[in-house]
């Protein structure tokens, strides 16, 4: 039983594993960069980074098989590897201060990112000069949002997101008096009026705007400059039968209402909101060029935040480099629309932000105290030979 479990321990405080692993890092850089131009930066991420296998499918079928490590299992290997060849062979001792303290750097770097790929989330915030808003939307998630407009004072909104969007799929909420039925679900498609599209098929929207407008299904795009644009068709269905199909499209940027059970309803497929307890203001948007050019020099964003409870009221300035933080969440400087008159700000969740500042921090604090030791060492020795 010891001889078994003096190899379980060898292995994993191996340096010929520290080694393979590292390569197989490599490969998979490699292999996740030339793949990024098919699958963008978000597809390359799934597919390699945030995954214990890389995923191929069977020629011929669409039974899905792991061809790769990824980079959690990679990551995790190295994590444990560390962790173990660290606690197996070294000692703390002043002399080697410096190699334990960068060491622990490198452990709570590898913490960090695993970390940040499980809880970080990404959302941008579009503002017209003047528009206040409380929440933000997804770049790549849509959500099917049903509202009942009633009641001047608030909306009462049901959510669906886009996963359980598929064609055929029956949704039944308690606050909705009918069914919603998926009759067609495209991940990526154009709108068009029939008027415009000779031989358009006939569509499946019977009520709104859809029996007006073609739909062409379109494949995925993972271009840093573009968005994939949903639609879908959806039935909505009560006790005494249909209310009729709707085409919704993230493209529909006005919901579409409906009177039905004494209510108001508005429906709409839009990205996915995250809504604050605060909202931001857009006061003014300024956008400097250098001169002679249209390159952009700098962009700001003058914005009002205010709280629900009137406990905060203030200005603040959102520029490159200078981000707003704020309840755990970072208002980047992203963009703008050529108009200049509106603004797009980054908007990122990532509760373990500081651990690669702490990490950095504690790393060049042991290179530096590594590399002291050995140069008073060192000059010690040669003037004792002297």
């Amino acid at each position: 039983m010891r001889e078994y479990w003096k190899a379980f321990v060898d292995f994993f405080v191996s340096l010929r594993l520290t080694v393979a692993l590292l390569a197989l890092s490599i490969v998979l850089i490699f292999w996740a960069t030339l793949a990024q131009v098919q699958l963008g930066v978000w597809g390359v991420q799934a597919k390699f980074f945030q995954t214990f296998f890389v995923l191929a499918k069977i020629p011929g079928t669409q039974i899905p098989v792991p061809v790769f490590p990824g980079g959690y299992f990679i990551g995790g290997l190295l994590l444990i590897n560390l962790v173990a060849a660290h606690i197996n062979r070294f000692k703390f001792t002043w002399r080697k201060a410096g190699i334990q303290l960068t060491h622990i750097g490198l452990i709570i770097l590898l913490i960090g990112e695993l970390l940040t790929g499980l809880w970080q989330e990404e959302y941008q915030m579009r503002l017209d000069e003047g528009e206040t808003k409380n929440y933000s939307e997804s770049y790549r998630d849509n959500e099917l949002a049903i509202i009942d407009t009633t009641k001047a004072n608030y909306d009462d909104v049901v959510a669906i997101p886009d996963s359980r969007l598929d064609r055929g799929a029956e949704i039944q909420y308690p606050k909705l008096p009918f069914r919603v039925v998926v009759r067609d679900y495209y991940p990526n498609a154009a709108l068009q009026m029939r008027s415009q599209v000779p031989n358009a098929p006939e569509s499946l929207a019977t009520a709104g705007i859809g029996p007006r407008i073609a739909t062409t299904p379109l494949p995925l795009t993972y271009k840093q400059n573009e968005r994939n644009l949903a639609a879908a068709y959806v039935e909505l269905i009560g006790p005494e039968g249909t209310l009729g199909t709707w085409l919704v499209s993230t493209q529909l940027l006005m919901p579409q209402s409906f009177e039905y059970a004494g209510r108001t309803w508005a429906l709409s497929l839009r990205f996915a909101r995250n809504y604050k307890p605060f909202s931001l203001k857009l006061i003014d948007f300024s956008h400097d060029v250098y001169a002679g050019t249209d390159i952009p020099k700098n962009f700001s964003s003058r914005i009002k935040l205010t709280t629900v409870d009137g406990q905060d009221d203030r200005e603040v300035l959102i520029y490159m480099n200078n981000p707003l933080r704020y309840a755990g969440l970072t208002f980047y400087q992203a963009g703008f629309d050529n108009d200049d008159r509106t603004t797009v700000l980054q908007v990122v969740h990532n509760p373990s932000w500081v651990l690669p500042y702490i990490s950095c921090g504690l790393m060049s604090i042991g290179l530096l105290l590594q590399f002291g030791l050995s140069l008073v060492g060192f000059n010690r020795k040669h003037r004792a030979a002297a």
